[in-house]
């Protein structure tokens, strides 16, 4: 599944700070407790990325314990991570729609496999 309406591929530097304050913003579009400030979606799906989420908490402190998979080390606010993503926002945003890539990883790759990695936790169940 790659987004339609905003193909284009950006990658960029985001602190963890930012990072972790993008993903609480999305998160209250789903958990605010009125639901007029509810704006639906889903959550932002981190490649590579593992985190705790408590949909009970206000935002700024739902998303918690944010490590990078690969490594288990926990993310740092104040470092910067390169970050790629696609449905860009902005004015600048020139990078080649994500289909492109997809196929052409595909092709280079010939055979892709998926693995099922637990990498989020919802802790208010």
């Amino acid at each position: 599944m790659t987004s339609i309406a905003y193909p284009e591929v950006c990658r960029a530097p985001l602190t963890g700070e930012r990072l972790k304050n993008i993903m609480e913003d999305v998160a209250d579009n789903l958990f605010h407790p009125d639901p007029y400030y509810q704006q639906g979606g889903d959550m932002i799906r981190c490649g590579g990325v593992g985190y705790s989420i408590d949909r009970r908490k206000p935002i700024g402190q739902r998303i918690s314990d944010m490590v990078i998979l690969k490594t288990g080390k926990p993310i740092e606010s104040s470092r910067d991570y390169m970050v790629a993503s696609w449905g860009c926002t902005g004015d600048a945003v020139e990078g080649p729609p994500i289909w492109d890539l997809l196929e052409r990883y595909v092709a280079r790759k010939r055979v892709v496999t998926a693995s099922s990695v637990s990498a989020i936790s919802v802790v208010d169940r």
